[in-house]
């Protein structure tokens, strides 16, 4: 590979897994979306061309086969994995949801340069495209209500739907997957709880975000049990 490790690890989803604790079910991905992303679909799920990457010189050499056949395993896996998980989960609630948590940068300018314009960078993205949102839209709306009633030390957090980022391959697979059970919130948080070009974090922050999405729970279930 090519790129350096800091490009690679700013355009990493960094320290998300933390705010898994909040529910007993969770499922974490402890590979490189550069060795294998998740959130695409199969054939696409292993950066190739710069096309694939935002432009990023990616590799040495081309990989080869076996390296990708090696990488869209790993994926079949996580997919294998995600599905026993759900179907067992439907079996036993008969509905459920889903939070697929993921961040994003928003300094594209360098650390020095001004903030990306936050009218089209709210600090929570909630992307819905995926799913049939006349069903989940109790739902919806009520996660966005409660993640918008948290506070923060930097206040209340900006939270919207669809802005930047509507859904990738995860949540489309989980209501294609389970049309009348599965509910797929796409997370979006932008990177202002960790310094996206260091690395530096900044764990009260970085807490807080994770109590703001655990005040959402109960509100969650409460609109499951009543589909």
């Amino acid at each position: 590979m090519a790129l350096d490790e800091a490009t690679r690890l700013r355009e990493e989803d960094a320290h998300t897994e933390a705010w898994t604790a909040i529910t007993e079910t969770r499922l974490v991905a402890r590979r490189s979306r550069f060795e294998v992303d998740v959130n695409r679909d199969r054939e696409r799920c292993v950066y190739q061309t710069p096309e694939d990457a935002w432009d990023l010189d990616l590799w040495a050499e081309p990989p080869s086969a076996e390296l990708v056949a090696t990488s869209r395993r790993e994926y079949d896996a996580f997919y294998d994995v995600l599905e026993g998980i759900l179907r067992r989960t439907e079996a036993a609630f008969g509905a459920f949801v889903v939070l697929d948590l993921h961040s994003y940068n928003h300094r594209h300018r360098g650390p020095e340069g001004p903030p990306d314009d936050p009218a089209t960078h709210p600090d929570i993205n909630v992307g819905t495209r995926t799913m049939y949102r006349d069903h989940w839209r109790p739902l919806i709306d009520r996660f966005v209500a409660d993640l918008r009633a948290a506070e923060l030390p930097c206040g209340h957090l900006d939270v919207r739907e669809n802005v930047n980022f509507g859904g990738a391959h995860l949540p489309q697979w989980v209501h294609e997957t389970f049309p009348e059970a599965g509910c797929a919130l796409a997370i979006e948080v932008k990177k202002f709880y960790v310094d996206e070009h260091t690395g530096e974090l900044n764990r009260p922050m970085l807490d807080a975000v994770g109590e703001a999405l655990a005040s959402t729970v109960d509100g969650l279930l409460e609109e499951v049990r009543r589909l």
